[in-house]
C-alpha cells in the first residue's frame, strides 16, 4: 500500500474579523486541519487539491494566501539576495505582472515602498509596486496581475502568493446595490451561525440589495461561491488542470443534486423591503446570480412580514428562519429605531411561530426590542464598526 501523503502548502486564509471559526469549520469540511486563528485569519496546510477546493467552496473567506518564502533580514542587500534565491518560476507565468502589498512592524527595514521596489526589481520591469490591479496599457491584452503579499515583523519576512485574485466575497452578481450593502461572505456567515438548513424557508423583511436571500438561494441551489470566477491560481505556472477538473466535477455534482424548483408553489425564500428601488436592485442581483426563481420578492413594510406563500402562519408547517440586517441608525440616517425593531419582533412571532430569528445590529440594546434573550452568535467588525449577530427562537 502506498502510504505517501500528498505534499501540502502552508496557507493563510483571510476572512472578515469574527468569521474565523466558521472558516475553520469550512476547512474541516474539506478534509483539512486548520491551525492557529488570528484576527481575520486562519492558518492551514492544504494539498493542491484542497487549495483549489478552498477557493471554490469557502463561503466566508476573503482570500487564500500560499506562503512561499520566509527569512530574517536586516539590510537591503540581504533582502535582495533572499529574493533572488526564491523559486518564482513555479508561480509566475511569463506574461504575469506581479504587484506587491507590503506591511512592516518592528523591523529595521521599515519603508514599505523601498521593500516593494526591491521585489519589483528582482522580478522584472513589468512588476508593479502599488495596490492597483490595472495592467499597463501596452500589456493589457496578454498579461494578468498576481498579488504578492510581503509582511515583516521583528525582521522576519513572510512572502505569500495570493491564490484567489479578486476577493472571494465578490461573487460577481452584485452590481445593483441598495444602501449599506452587506458583504456576501458575511451574509453566508450569518446563515451558517444561525444553523439555517437550505431545505428550510427563509424570510428577510429588510433585504436591501438582497444579499442574505441570494446567498441562501445559492446554497439551496448547490452553487459554489466561486463557481464563475477567474481565480489567480489558474494563471500559475504550476497550475494542474487535471486536479482543477476533479474539483470542478465535485462542484457540478453539488449543483446536480440540489432540488430544482418545480414552479407549482411559491419560492421558499422571501426578500422584502419597503423601498421599491431596493427590491428592483435585489431582483436584478438575483437574476445575475441565476437564482431569481428561488426567491419571492415583495415591496412591503416590516409590519406586513409573512412566511413564503403569504397565507399566514398555518401555511408553512416547516420552521424556517427570519434573518435580516435592519437599519443601524447612524448608518442610514439616524432616528429612533426602537419601534421598527419592536414591530419586527412582534410581527415575526405572530406570523412565524416556532421559527428562528437572527438580527444583525450595532446596538445590542435595540435587539432586545426585537425579542428578549437573543444569543450573540457572532461579534463582527463591519466598515470599522462593531456589529453583533444575535439569534433566538420565535414563540
Amino acid at each position: 500500500m502506498n502510504s505517501r501523503r500528498a505534499p501540502t502548502h502552508p496557507c493563510l486564509v483571510v476572512c472578515p474579523p469574527g468569521l474565523e471559526e466558521l472558516v475553520a469549520e469550512e476547512l474541516v469540511a474539506l478534509g483539512a486541519r486548520p491551525g492557529r486563528r488570528g484576527k481575520g485569519t486562519v492558518t492551514v496546510d492544504l494539498t493542491t487539491r484542497r487549495l483549489y477546493a478552498a477557493n471554490l467552496f469557502l463561503r466566508c473567506a476573503t482570500r487564500v494566501l500560499v506562503r512561499v518564502g520566509g527569512f530574517t533580514v536586516r539590510t537591503f542587500a540581504d533582502l535582495e539576495r533572499r529574493i533572488g534565491e526564491m523559486d518564482w518560476d513555479a508561480w509566475l507565468a511569463p506574461d504575469t505582472v506581479p504587484r506587491f502589498r507590503v506591511t512592516t512592524r518592528h523591523s529595521k527595514l521599515w519603508h514599505d515602498g523601498a521593500i516593494a521596489e526591491r521585489f519589483a526589481a528582482a522580478l522584472g520591469p513589468g512588476s508593479r509596486t502599488g495596490e492597483s490591479t490595472d495592467v499597463s496599457a501596452d500589456r493589457s491584452d496578454e498579461a494578468s496581475t498576481q498579488l504578492i503579499v510581503v509582511r515583516a515583523v521583528d525582521d522576519r519576512f513572510t512572502v505569500s502568493i495570493d491564490s484567489s485574485g479578486a476577493p472571494l466575497h465578490e461573487r460577481g452578481w452584485r452590481q445593483a446595490t441598495a444602501k449599506a450593502p452587506l458583504r456576501e461572505s458575511v451574509a453566508s456567515g450569518l446563515l451558517s451561525s444561525a444553523g439555517w438548513d437550505p431545505s428550510a424557508p427563509l424570510v428577510d423583511p429588510m433585504c436591501g440589495s438582497g444579499t442574505i436571500a441570494i446567498e441562501a438561494a445559492l446554497r439551496a441551489a448547490g452553487v459554489p461561491p466561486a463557481h464563475d470566477r477567474d481565480l489567480a491560481l489558474r494563471t500559475w505556472s504550476c497550475f494542474e488542470p487535471g486536479t482543477w477538473a476533479s474539483v470542478s466535477a465535485d462542484a457540478g455534482r453539488m449543483r446536480s443534486e440540489a432540488p430544482v424548483p418545480d414552479g407549482h408553489g411559491p419560492p421558499r425564500i422571501v426578500a422584502a423591503d419597503r423601498d421599491a428601488g431596493a427590491i428592483e436592485a435585489a431582483r436584478a442581483n438575483a437574476e445575475r446570480a441565476g437564482v431569481a426563481d428561488r426567491i419571492e420578492f415583495r415591496v412591503a413594510p416590516v409590519a406586513a412580514l409573512e412566511p413564503p406563500g403569504g397565507a399566514g402562519p398555518s401555511s408553512e408547517p416547516a420552521p424556517g428562519l427570519v434573518a435580516t440586517n435592519p437599519p443601524w441608525g447612524g448608518r442610514l440616517g439616524g432616528g429612533d429605531l426602537r419601534n421598527l425593531y419592536a414591530t419586527l419582533g412582534r410581527v415575526a412571532a405572530e406570523q412565524c411561530p416556532g421559527w428562528g430569528i437572527g438580527v444583525l445590529v450595532a446596538d445590542r440594546a435595540l435587539a432586545r426590542q426585537v425579542r428578549p434573550g437573543l444569543t450573540e452568535q457572532l461579534h463582527l467588525e463591519l466598515g470599522g464598526r462593531p456589529a453583533h449577530w444575535l439569534t433566538g427562537r420565535l414563540g
